[in-house]
């Protein structure tokens, strides 16, 4: 997928997934964002049809490189991130602070703790979603 489409569908994500975070599971307005995820999750699979071979959580976390900074704080190394979740990455960290050779260490922990937990949030209104059909 060339990097102006990522970038987008990862924005789109981010912004589906923020709203998401403020809506319980089983509650109706959770239905056209729980939509929009949808249609992004199959746009995905189909620009990228090795999907099944997508990295999970623990494996991209054993692929990046962290940095002691001469700052005394632990930095990643960015191009050491595997897309999309790079882009991923960069969507949820627009506007943190960071150091020039590249991002905290502590927010990339922080992010893949938020991802996991956003995946969680999502398949339980996916889950209430069933249920109530």
């Amino acid at each position: 997928m060339p990097d102006d489409e990522l970038r987008e569908l990862e924005a789109k994500r981010r912004k589906a997934l923020w709203t998401l975070a403020n809506i319980s599971p089983g509650d109706s307005k959770a239905v056209d964002t729980l939509a929009i995820l949808h249609d992004l999750e199959l746009q995905e699979r189909k620009d990228s049809p090795h999907s099944d071979k997508a990295l999970g959580l623990n494996q991209v976390r054993d692929c990046v490189t962290v940095q002691h900074h001469h700052s005394g704080i632990d930095i990643i190394l960015e191009q050491t991130i595997p897309q999309p979740w790079r882009e991923r990455f960069n969507q949820a960290s627009i506007g943190s602070t960071r150091l020039l050779a590249g991002p905290y260490g502590s927010d990339w922990d922080k992010f893949l703790v938020e991802w996991e937990r956003e995946m969680q949030h999502l398949q339980n209104h996916r889950l209430a979603k069933a249920a109530n059909s």
